[in-house]
């Protein structure tokens, strides 16, 4: 097999480049593409500041002079700084079954990085924990949600095969969403909405939401400083992230409690799974896609958790249940039977616990490799 690699140097080989897995997985009936104006934005330096802070490269693998696989390497100094690493990571690797063709893009990378003094290299994984990572292991019967990664199977394996090992499991847990919640944590609910000092703050449009955005982004900031891989978001991310999420979120399903100040110490965000609608879309807003997503939204029985916070100071209250509970009676009404977790680092047992007192089962893992160079 003759493989040619090459640099994406020019607008038109980026565009092959975001576009690739869709030509890759089109007979994949599991496969969700990206919402693709999100991907252009992301290898855009004017949208991206994190490309400035980083060394960043993306190349296409050829066979014939058709493009076979993709991989992005990136050294991002911010986080090796604040952590004395040397550290490089791959990224939004995919390519057809051919353990060639993956060996060739993963070296690629490995070289590069080790050219550039990095001693490990980590993977897949972007600039920050909001940025899809892993590859998904366990659960190809379940479609992915919004957010996370969609690929075939065999891409695990092939990653393995060239030397790589587990660094980090996250899993996804799904449960039911119960018609009536145990009387336990039925009274949890009752006794917080009892104390006067703290409130449980429900809407019913974007409007109404939108000033509480930059607030629970800044509580998201302080709660999650400690998690792998998280980057502080400045106000300019939140703000880029209110106007891409708030079109396609459903503000009935935003929980906010706040304490007597009026500040936000706890929030719950979910939304209606759109899979099949960001399917039909084939990853495009326009001019129909919308319509296929709000049409899905309004169809979905499954219900997709995608942030969470509670204040450190007010933990233990049960803010987490009041949330949760909060959540799933708003979904319940709209006619929803489970209820996805996303992604949750296996290290974080708090949360992991939660959940399966709730009755929820793992049914989804992803994972990131290291390799040592």
């Amino acid at each position: 097999m003759s493989i040619e690699l090459k640099i994406v140097d020019t607008p038109e080989s980026l565009k092959e480049f975001i576009y690739l897995p869709s030509k890759l997985h089109q007979s994949y009936g599991n496969f969700v593409p990206p919402f693709y104006k999100d991907e252009r934005e992301f290898h855009d330096p004017v949208k991206n500041k994190h490309l400035a802070l980083s060394d960043h490269i993306q190349v296409l693998a050829y066979i014939n002079g058709k493009a076979a696989g993709r991989i992005m390497g990136i050294i991002y100094y911010p986080w090796n700084e604040k952590t004395g690493e040397k550290t490089a990571r791959f990224f939004m690797v995919d390519c057809i079954n051919s353990q060639e063709i993956a060996s060739a893009l993963l070296s690629y990378i490995e070289n590069w990085a080790k050219a550039k003094g990095m001693q490990n290299l980590v993977g897949p994984f972007g600039f920050s924990d909001k940025d899809p990572q892993g590859v998904q292991v366990e659960g190809w019967e379940h479609p992915p949600v919004i957010a996370s990664v969609s690929h075939q199977p065999y891409l695990a394996e092939l990653i393995v095969a060239n030397g790589y090992s587990k660094f980090k499991d996250c899993v996804s847990y799904k449960m039911e969403i119960p018609e009536q919640l145990p009387a336990f944590y039925t009274n949890i609910y009752n006794r917080i909405l009892s104390n006067h000092r703290l409130k449980l703050i429900n809407f019913n449009n974007r409007k109404s939401l939108r000033p509480y955005f930059v607030p629970i982004m800044r509580l998201m900031n302080e709660t999650y400083k400690n998690i792998y891989g998280f980057v502080a978001m400045q106000e300019e991310d939140i703000n880029h992230l209110a106007n891409q999420y708030l079109s396609v979120l459903d503000p009935e399903l935003v929980k906010i409690v706040t304490n007597e100040k009026n500040e936000p110490v706890a929030f719950a965000m979910a939304m209606a799974n759109i899979s099949k609608g960001i399917q039909n879309a084939k990853g495009r807003l326009w001019p129909v896609g919308f319509l296929y997503i709000l049409y899905d939204m309004s169809h979905s029985t499954q219900l997709d958790l995608l942030l969470g916070a509670v204040n450190e100071k007010y933990r233990g209250r049960g803010l987490n249940v009041l949330l949760g509970i909060s959540v799933m009676e708003t979904a319940r009404k709209k006619g929803m039977k489970f209820m996805d977790s996303h992604l949750i680092l296996e290290e974080n047992r708090l949360m992991r616990a939660e959940l399966e007192k709730l009755g929820g089962t793992i049914y989804k893992r992803y994972r990131i490799f290291r390799k040592s160079l």
